[in-house]
């Protein structure tokens, strides 16, 4: 895409979390009007490898979300190659030497642009997919005074050990082609792109998508069709920006901060904003149940576990079923 189909954020002097100091561009577009009291704005954060157009199925006329009613904000996530990231960073930070950038970069940047560059004090909703919604969770911790209600879907806001042992190895297998050489590669490492998206392929969907076949409802004939089609998604990205994004996923903690000094239940008890939290019912990283413990940390919130067979893409809005359930939760925080 080119720069005319989104627009830029330049925080000339940021400094990370890990105390790198980067002019950071924040990439985002923006759909439908803000109001003249500036209080129907939605804000959606960016996931793992998407980009602010794949966020478009959150929203359209006579959804939940509609831009006829809605001043809808996507934030693109640093590292997703819109954003600032390792494929269009200057040295000495660009390609393999590109920072840490966490969730709590991110939303401050994020919020920055909200408040300084679009002059909203109040935010309607904060929703968000799989990262998104981990960053849907910070923004909670961290702005509660300025959210009326905020939505994760498939996500989590902390990393667990088991979904970190999982990212972990979709990267070692990208990592492990020679032709990544640390981040300076001069060529797409496609072996170790491939690799990475077929590890991918058993962890996005479910044992129940696999056993019955509902991968023909996405006109695929087989498990190895699954491979490839999750294949193809992730080599839209360059392979730096993965893992910088990976880093921010295996780095996911909304209280690893100064406000809340690595105590989680004190940064979940800070969401006071009214929340629905939805967890898909075959997710294979973010369960259920870790949800379900977060939530009861939560001053006014509510576990709506998506009732869907295809596991962690239940959140993705593939199937008509998945995007009506979730819409009628934000429909129902919308009303309210």
């Amino acid at each position: 895409m080119t720069a005319q189909d989104y627009e830029i954020f330049e925080i000339n002097d940021f400094t990370t979390q890990g105390g790198v100091s980067l002019r950071v561009q924040l990439a985002y577009q923006t759909y439908g009007t803000l109001n003249t009291e500036k209080d129907n704005a939605v804000v959606i954060p960016t996931f793992y490898g998407g980009r602010h157009p794949h966020n478009e199925y959150f929203f359209g006329a006579g959804r939940a979300i509609d831009p006829d009613t809605h001043f809808i904000v996507i934030p693109n996530m640093l590292g997703n190659g819109f954003s600032t990231s390792p494929s269009n960073t200057a040295p000495p930070y660009g390609r393999g030497a590109f920072p840490l950038t966490t969730l709590y970069d991110n939303v401050m940047c994020q919020h920055q642009l909200v408040t300084e560059a679009l002059g909203i004090e109040r935010l309607k909703m904060v929703t968000g997919f799989s990262m998104g919604a981990a960053q849907t969770f910070q923004w909670g911790a961290l702005f509660p005074e300025m959210i009326e209600s905020i939505a994760p879907i498939c996500g989590a806001s902390k990393i667990s050990e088991h979904n970190s042992v999982f990212i972990s190895s979709a990267l070692a297998a990208l990592k492990t082609d020679p032709e990544f050489a640390q981040g300076w590669y001069t060529q797409a490492p496609m072996r170790g792109l491939l690799a990475f998206g077929h590890v991918y392929a058993g962890w996005l969907f479910s044992q129940d998508f696999y056993r019955e076949g509902l991968y023909e409802q996405l006109g695929l004939s087989s498990w190895d069709d699954v491979v490839r089609f999750t294949q193809g998604y992730f080599l839209e990205n360059d392979a730096n920006n993965l893992v910088a994004m990976a880093n921010t996923w295996l780095a996911a903690d909304i209280s690893n901060n100064d406000k809340f000094q690595g105590s989680l239940p004190d940064a979940l008890g800070a969401i006071s904003c009214r929340a629905i939290v939805m967890p898909g019912e075959t997710d294979l990283y973010f369960r259920v149940a870790d949800n379900a413990k977060e939530v009861e940390l939560m001053p006014n919130a509510e576990l709506r576990v998506v009732p869907s067979k295809w596991g962690h893409a239940a959140g993705f809005g593939m199937t008509q079923n998945d995007l009506d359930f979730v819409d009628n939760a934000l429909g129902e925080l919308l009303r309210a």
